[in-house]
């Protein structure tokens, strides 16, 4: 099952569709830092066929450097990840490259989406012009490019509930005319990340479409009872105040179901990645304790009602959830790619601790694996966990187009 993942982000939609047995035979990214995250994942699938894990560890303990480890696989694994923006200009490169990694084979189908800045709600209250003037709204058209060219069976399309809103509803209705115009049926959903056992509320359109002579149809997901919550999840992790490693530490013991149930941890790994909290200020601190301390007792936050020596925006009437605490005892709040800018939105429920979210808490909310690295700095890690699609929702729908396909 050949599979190309357009706007690939880190991964996290092929992670899931890998699992389900689909050859992702090119990843197309524009940012370099996320496509060094993919290529470190492909090294830890293709040591993992061979039984050569323990090299892959060893990166991860830095006892080998990105080079060590890279030199190891084979290149037409790592030429998997095509670095390049899409644009009319790179078309005629990208199709090249995608091409010589195909060599000839049929491609059953497309997944991605593209970037969701400018259609997400945020980011259009955010701007003066409601993106309007954005670009980035139109970037579907060389998604269908792809559909025109490579005639895939079917294709998966994601992106934010706000795409539907979009310019009042007409883009989203402009890009599914589209992909009927060139000989795609389709169909969507708004799917939430916590009905597929995910520990977050997170809703995303999910656009299926098939080429109009299979005569398919739209898949049924099962919908999952979630039972765990994210005190569930983190409670292996060690503890950390503000500022303080926790990187290359064991888990803790306790009776971590969650993470071993929701397949984020197994006994080969024993000792945790990623797990350095930020340094916060004292005023960061003090807000972060009221607001925890607020929502143990039921109430949220808002920023208005903070004692004046702490507030420092002069705007107090929009964005009064600028400091949210995640609720230990139910579901996250969509992550997404802000957190990279500071953590006041991911405040960590746990009072005595006093902190926003890890990377590594972060990835499990999206359930990434432990063992899966983020390359580059810590805020490129945040904007590639928040800008993914939770890989373990992305089995799940993998697991239906797999039905559909055969």
């Amino acid at each position: 099952m050949n599979c190309i993942d357009l706007f690939a982000g880190a991964g996290g939609l092929s992670e899931g569709f890998y699992r389900c047995g689909f050859n992702i035979i090119a990843h197309v990214e524009k940012e370099s830092q996320a496509c060094l995250t993919i290529k470190t994942r492909l090294a830890y699938h293709y040591l993992k066929s061979i039984d050569k894990l323990d090299t892959y560890y060893d990166y991860l303990k830095d006892k080998i450097s990105r080079d060590d480890l890279y030199s190891i696989i084979p290149d037409k694994i790592l030429n998997s990840v095509v670095n390049e923006t899409i644009s009319e200009d790179t078309m005629p490169n990208i199709f090249e490259c995608v091409d010589s990694l195909i060599d000839g084979r049929e491609i059953d189908l497309i997944i991605g989406g593209p970037p969701c800045q400018a259609y997400s709600l945020v980011g259009r209250a955010r701007d003066p012009m409601s993106m309007d003037g954005d670009e980035r709204k139109y970037l579907y058209k060389y998604y269908l490019k792809f559909l025109e060219k490579y005639r895939p069976k079917v294709f998966v399309f994601e992106n934010v509930r706000g795409i539907l809103s979009a310019n009042k509803g007409k883009l989203f209705k402009q890009i599914c005319e589209e992909m009927n115009d060139v000989g795609y049926e389709i169909e969507y959903r708004l799917l939430d990340a916590a009905d597929f056992g995910v520990v977050q509320n997170r809703k995303r359109v999910i656009l299926v479409g098939w080429r109009q002579e299979l005569q398919l149809s739209y898949p049924e997901f099962d919908t999952l009872n979630n039972q765990h919550t994210i005190n569930d999840l983190l409670s292996d992790l060690p503890k950390l105040q503000q500022n303080c490693k926790g990187s290359k530490k064991k888990y803790r013991k306790v009776k971590d179901s969650c993470s071993r149930e929701l397949g984020l941890k197994d006994d080969s790994l024993n000792f945790v990645i990623q797990h350095d909290s930020r340094m916060h200020n004292d005023r960061d601190l003090e807000i972060y304790r009221i607001a925890v301390e607020k929502f143990d007792k039921g109430e949220r936050l808002q920023y208005k009602d903070l004692p004046k020596a702490l507030i420092t925006h002069k705007n107090t009437r929009v964005f009064n959830d600028r400091f949210k605490v995640v609720n230990g005892k139910g579901l996250c709040h969509t992550m997404v790619a802000h957190i990279a800018k500071d953590g006041h939105h991911y405040i960590h429920p746990d009072v005595k601790q006093n902190r926003s979210l890890t990377v590594r808490e972060a990835a499990r909310i999206q359930t990434f694996p432990d063992d899966y690295y983020f390359e580059s700095s810590r805020t490129a890690a945040f904007t590639q966990i928040g800008n993914a699609v939770p890989p373990l929702m992305a089995e799940k729908i993998a697991e239906k187009i797999k039905e559909m396909l055969y």
